[in-house]
This record gives structure tokens, C-alpha cells and sequence, in this order.
């Protein structure tokens, strides 16, 4: 008949039999519901490959989306490998079923699927058709040609004669092979990896507007960034320089939470308004236990620890990674990295370098600058004892208590030195204005020296641990780590200060996010100047923006024609003959004039463009390098209509923001000399 022709893939009766070809799944939970999720092709080759290897029988594991996720063959089973998850069922799919909710294919267990190919690969040798099976479950299955199979389900019934099976319930399609169901099968990643990202998440376990974790947001950011590389990176991936990069999330959350304290606070918390309460122990809370030393100690290890876990566990599985590896926080989580990069030590290597340096350059100098202290201290008599122990400002800045006690110094000028050096830790890094660090060459270093005591930088008093490899960029996404140092009493950022180990640092921010403070006006308090406006993905400002400043401008313009049309015509009436007026003209014109004058008052409202172009000169200090630290986001046209219905939204979009992504990925890849196909107008 005509319409087995029109369709080649299917075949023809009495046609020779193809074996179908399976493609793997596996099962995603969500609130109790069950959905079927297609690995990628090349997982997919990769799944098949082993199983034709007959590797069933030995428990062999095979890593699949991206190296995220471990299939275990034997138990049919998918794993997480870094972050903790349900695991999930992996089946081999041959045939499907429409399911009853959301007209989704469901796929038939394996055992049945090979009873419905047995079935089929006879219909279609001998002709023979209008097969019924029965599955384990009494569902029937009718196969009538190769182009009409169904599905009856089975319906309960006080009868049992009322009717067969095969009448019963509403027949649902049958089909074969993963060509002949609407699903969309992803090609796969790229296999090579270039950068590693940690992702620290903020308060609660939730990271968006949907309520979803740290994990689904990682995910979606991942895939964000996947289509950034292919539409942005074309010719380095063509050219094979670009694969990709890989975001792990970190979750600090559950650990904090694991300690007890929820039960505690479930004691004290009042039985009204429960829903609202229970949400602010779970998320609000969690800034005070960032401020409380006991919690603060547990957040700061857990995601020290978990990024060390991951970077080791990273390096085992992907043994030829020669990438860098930088770190991303959003809202309270880049507060807990940016406390966390201000404690690490400097390189080693470099310390080794600069203490044999000073053993033959500044070792007396040392010991000089030292005496100076003493001397301002009023403390002269005891610069014999700091002589013989052979203590430079380096060493006297290491010192405690305790060391002091040994060496002899009483407690009354004990106390004074340990003032001294408290306030001029503080001083080095919060206060850009004295200078009595910066004599002693580079400032950032002697802000090293000093090892950024808790005290110097306010923060919370725990021990913070040490990172086993140095980030190459900080990103923080609607961070208030501004608001933070501020209300610790950090007035002014250094110019000359830079994290010990990590050079780059890039602060973004939506306009409306109500958590995000800018980072530069502590460096450059005395300027005020705008943020730099992150280009569009697309290659330009948004539409309604251009159209806001094109009104601007308009207005401006109209504005200054009609105050010359005014004058003008004023200036006319006033001079008629009219003895009334006369008296009134001065004045008027007066007015008149006065109101012209004032017009080009107005004009510096007019080229925020000229003052955007001039911003990339604007010096922001060592913290990015010498490069601008404050990003803005651009809003959508819809989110402009009212800045607070959109502010919570504002504080969550970083996930699937394709200008956010875009720019850490030109970020990350201009370290190593890659850069976009085409640059964005107004990126740096």
C-alpha cells in the first residue's frame, strides 16, 4: 500500500528482518515522578561498545556525561561522582510505550523488549502478523503490521467476564527503536577539558526561583556555557584549542546543617507561622552562622575540604588535565571564598626566593626598621634583645605572645608591641593612606608578610585552611562582600593589595539584585564612575536600553530646542510697545536668559557613552590586575517595568545568564591566549 512506501525505514511485508539498534537510558526522579532521560550518542556508543564486549558479567564501570557520572553495568545502575545523589536506573531501549501522563515514551524492561523483537523478527519473516503478548503485568500487546502496534493496559473490573483484556482501557502507541519516538538525543561534550571552576553556592539549599540545589544550577550553567563555546568559540574549536570547561558545584549546606543545630533551633522556635520560620532556620540563618566563630569554622573546612576532595578526585579520573582551575561564589558562598583567598599563603617558591633575598639585602635593614619600632614605642632599651634574636619586621610581625614572653619582655611593653602590630595589620590591608607599611618595598608583599591576621581583616576568628592549588579568577555573582568588609570596619581597599595567591577577580552583578555591592569605590573612593556594563551575548545593548538612552538624548535635545523657541518668542512679546509689560520685560528676559544659560547644565547628562568609553583608564588597583572588578548585568525589558518585582529574580539569574557565562568563559580562555571570534563591543 502507499503509505508503507512513503515510509523506506519501515518494512514491507514478507521484507527482510533489521535488527534494531538499542540506544541506553536512564531513570530521573522528580517529586515521585519517573522520566526517561536518553545518555548522549557518544555515552551511548560507549555503553553499547562494553556490553557488546559481553563486559556484563564483570562489574565494569563507564563514565559518562562528561566524566560526571559512573554507569555500573552489571547492576544497570548511574552514580554521582562527585556530589551525593540518588542513583539512578540505566536501562538498554529497544522498544517504548506511550505513557499515560505527559504522552512521553516509556521504555519496556529489557527482558520484555527482547520477547517483543523475538515476536517482531517472526512477524516479519513469515508474514505473520496480528501477534498478541502478554507481560508479566496482563498488559497486552498487539502487534498488527509493522506500522500499528498498541498497548492495552489493564483495568480493574468487578467482572470477570464482562470483557478480554485486549478491549479493555484506552490503547496506547507502541513503538520501536529510539529513531521513532519524539526525544531529543544530545550529541555529547567535548571530551577535552581546558579549566576546572568550583561553584560555591550561597544561603539555603535552594539556589534559584524554582527552588532547585547547587547541583541542577551548576548543571544548567554547564550546558549556559556549552552553547557560549560553540556560538563564540567556533574557530579555536575548529581548530581544536577549545574543549570545554568543567563547573562542580560545592555544597557547604547539608554539613553545617548535619552538626545538630537543626534540632536546637527547632526547640526555641515558636509554633506560629511554622512554614516561615522553618524557612529562615534553613536559609536566613545562615548568614549568622558565618558570623558565629563555631559555625564559621565548620563552613570555612567544609568547603576548603570539599574543593580539595574535588580537585584530587578531578586529577585521578583526568590524569592529563593541564588546565588552571578557578573558583565562582554566589551571593554568601563568594563572601566565604573571598575570606578563604585573603588568608592562603603566597607561593612558597616565592617566599623561599624573597627570605634568601633579605638574608643578604635587608637582613640588617631588617633589624634597623625593627629598632625604628622599638624607638616610636618608646621601647629603645629592649633593642638589644630583638638584635640578638636576630628579628626583622617580618619576624616581629609573626610574633605572639608567648615568643615575646620568652625573649624576656615585660608585660606592660609585651602588650604595647602586640597593639602595634594588631593595628598595623589592619592598617596594611584596609587602609590605602598610610604609608609607613609601603616604605619597605612591595606593599602586597609586606600585606603577605603580615598573613592578613582575622583581626586585620575583621573577620570571624577561625582557622582558615589553606587551598592545594592557587585559583586563577575569582568570580563572584551577586556578592555582598563590600557590604561585608564595610561593616567590619574595612573603610578603603588597598590599591596595592591583591589576593595571596590568586590574581584575577571579576565582581557581577544584576542592577536590581538587592545582596550586590560593588567592590571598586572601596579602592577609588574619591571617583565615582560606573560599573562596567556587560556586553550582550548577542553583540550589542539591548534593545529597550538603546532605546531608553536614544530618548535620553531625544529629550535632551527637544528640551534645549523648545527653551530657544521660548526665548526667542519671549523675547519678541517683551519688546512690544505695550506700557504694562514694559516694566516686567527686564525681569522676564532676565528669566528668560537665565533659563538658556542653565542649559548646558544639562548637557552632562547626556554622554554617559562618553564617560563609559573613558572608564577601562580608570585605575581600580592590583586586586583583577590593574583591570576593572565591577560588572553589571544588562536587565531584560520586562524586569525594567518595576525594579522590585524583579529584584529576588535579580539575585537568582546568574544560572542561566548567557552574559554571565559568556564572560567567564572569555576570562578564563584569554589566559591562555584564546579569545573570541568576534569581540563584544564595550568588553575590555
Amino acid at each position: 500500500p502507499p503509505p508503507a512506501a512513503a515510509e523506506p525505514p519501515e518494512p514491507e511485508p514478507g521484507g527482510r528482518y533489521e535488527a534494531v539498534v538499542p540506544h541506553w537510558f536512564y531513570c530521573k526522579v522528580t517529586d515521585t515522578r519517573e522520566r526517561w532521560v536518553p545518555f548522549s550518542a557518544q555515552d551511548s556508543e560507549r555503553l553499547e561498545e562494553a556490553h557488546g564486549a559481553g563486559k556484563d558479567q564483570d562489574d565494569v564501570v563507564v563514565p559518562t556525561s562528561g566524566g560526571r557520572y559512573d554507569v555500573h553495568l552489571r547492576t544497570r545502575q548511574r552514580v554521582a561522582v562527585y556530589w551525593e545523589e540518588e542513583v539512578s536506573e540505566v536501562r538498554r531501549c529497544t522498544w517504548f510505550y506511550k505513557g499515560d501522563k505527559d504522552n512521553k515514551y516509556i521504555p519496556y524492561s529489557e527482558s520484555f523488549s527482547k520477547e517483543l523483537e523475538e515476536a517482531y523478527m517472526i512477524a516479519v519473516t513469515l508474514d505473520e502478523w496480528k501477534k498478541k503478548l502478554e507481560s508479566p503485568n496482563r498488559e497486552v500487546i498487539i502487534l498488527h503490521n509493522p506500522k500499528l502496534m498498541v498497548h492495552y493496559h489493564p483495568v480493574a473490573s468487578s467482572d470477570d467476564w464482562v470483557s478480554t483484556p485486549t478491549e479493555q482501557g484506552r490503547p496506547r502507541t507502541v513503538k520501536r527503536g529510539v529513531e521513532n519516538i519524539a526525544v531529543e538525543i544530545p550529541s555529547g561534550e567535548p571530551l577535552q577539558i581546558d579549566h576546572l571552576v568550583f561553584v560555591v553556592h550561597g544561603i539555603g539549599p535552594a539556589c534559584d526561583i524554582r527552588f532547585r540545589s547547587i547541583v541542577q544550577c551548576v548543571n544548567d550553567f554547564r550546558n549556559v556555557s556549552l552553547s557560549m563555546l560553540q556560538a563564540h568559540f567556533k574557530k579555536a574549536q575548529e581548530q581544536q584549542q577549545v574543549g570545554r570547561v568543567e563547573f562542580l558545584p560545592v555544597n557547604w549546606h547539608s554539613s553545617l546543617h548535619s552538626t545538630g543545630v537543626d534540632v536546637d533551633l527547632e526547640r526555641i522556635t515558636l509554633p506560629s507561622i511554622n512554614r516561615l520560620r522553618h524557612f529562615i532556620n534553613d536559609t536566613i540563618l545562615d548568614v549568622f552562622f558565618y558570623n558565629s566563630s563555631t559555625y564559621c569554622q565548620t563552613i570555612v573546612d567544609t568547603v576548603a575540604s570539599e574543593m580539595n576532595r574535588l580537585h584530587q578526585l578531578f586529577l585521578q579520573r583526568n590524569p592529563l588535565f593541564k588546565g588552571g582551575v578557578s573558583i565562582a561564589g554566589h551571593s554568601l558562598g563568594s563572601l566565604i571564598l573571598f575570606d578563604l583567598l585573603t588568608n592562603q599563603k603566597a607561593d612558597p617558591e616565592k617566599d623561599e626566593h624573597r627570605a634568601q633575598g633579605s638574608r643578604t639585602t635587608s637582613s640588617m635593614g631588617g633589624i634597623e626598621e625593627v629598632k625604628e619600632i622599638l624607638k616610636k614605642l618608646e621601647l629603645s632599651e629592649y633593642c638589644d634583645v630583638f638584635e640578638k634574636e636576630k628579628m626583622d619586621r617580618q619576624a616581629l610581625f609573626l610574633c605572639t605572645e608567648e615568643n615575646l614572653k620568652e625573649m624576656g619582655i615585660p608585660l606592660g611593653p609585651r602588650m604595647k608591641i602586640l597593639h602595634y602590630i594588631s593595628a598595623e595589620t589592619e592598617t596594611k590591608v584596609c587602609e590605602a593612606e598610610l604609608g609607613s607599611l609601603s616604605q619597605h618595598g612591595d606593599s602586597t608583599e609586606d600585606g603577605r608578610n603580615c598573613q592578613y591576621r582575622d583581626v586585620g581583616l575583621g573577620q570571624v576568628s577561625a582557622n582558615y585552611p589553606q587551598l592545594n592549588y592557587k585559583p586563577t579568577i575569582f568570580f563572584a555573582f551577586g556578592s555582598p562582600i563590600g557590604m561585608f568588609l564595610t561593616v567590619r570596619g574595612v573603610k578603603r581597599i588597598d590599591p596595592n593589595y591583591s589576593l595571596p595567591t590568586c590574581k584575577g577577580f571579576f565582581n557581577i552583578f544584576h542592577p536590581f539584585d538587592p545582596v550586590a555591592y560593588r567592590i571598586e569605590p572601596m579602592i577609588v573612593p574619591d571617583l565615582e564612575f560606573e560599573p562596567m556594563l556587560l556586553p550582550h551575548h548577542k553583540g550589542r545593548k539591548r534593545m529597550h536600553l538603546e532605546l531608553k538612552e536614544g530618548l535620553t538624548r531625544m529629550s535632551v535635545d527637544l528640551k534645549n530646542n523648545l527653551l530657544g523657541s521660548l526665548r526667542v518668542a519671549w523675547q519678541s512679546f517683551t519688546r512690544a510697545p505695550v506700557p504694562a509689560l514694559e516694566a516686567g520685560s527686564a525681569e522676564a528676559e532676565a528669566e528668560a536668559e537665565a533659563g538658556t544659560e542653565k542649559q548646558p547644565d544639562t548637557k552632562p547628562e547626556e554622554p554617559p557613552t562618553a564617560v563609559k568609553e573613558e572608564t577601562p583608564l580608570i585605575n581600580v588597583g592590583r586586586l583583577n590586575g590593574g583591570n576593572r572588578i565591577d560588572y553589571v548585568l544588562q536587565e531584560k525589558p520586562i524586569e525594567s517595568f518595576n525594579e522590585y518585582l524583579f529584584a529576588l529574580q535579580g539575585h537568582l539569574c546568574y544560572w542561566e545568564s548567557e552574559d554571565t557565562v559568556l564572560l567567564v568563559l572569555k576570562e578564563i580562555y584569554q589566559t591562555q591566549g584564546i579569545t573570541l571570534d568576534q569581540p563584544l563591543p564595550g568588553s575590555q
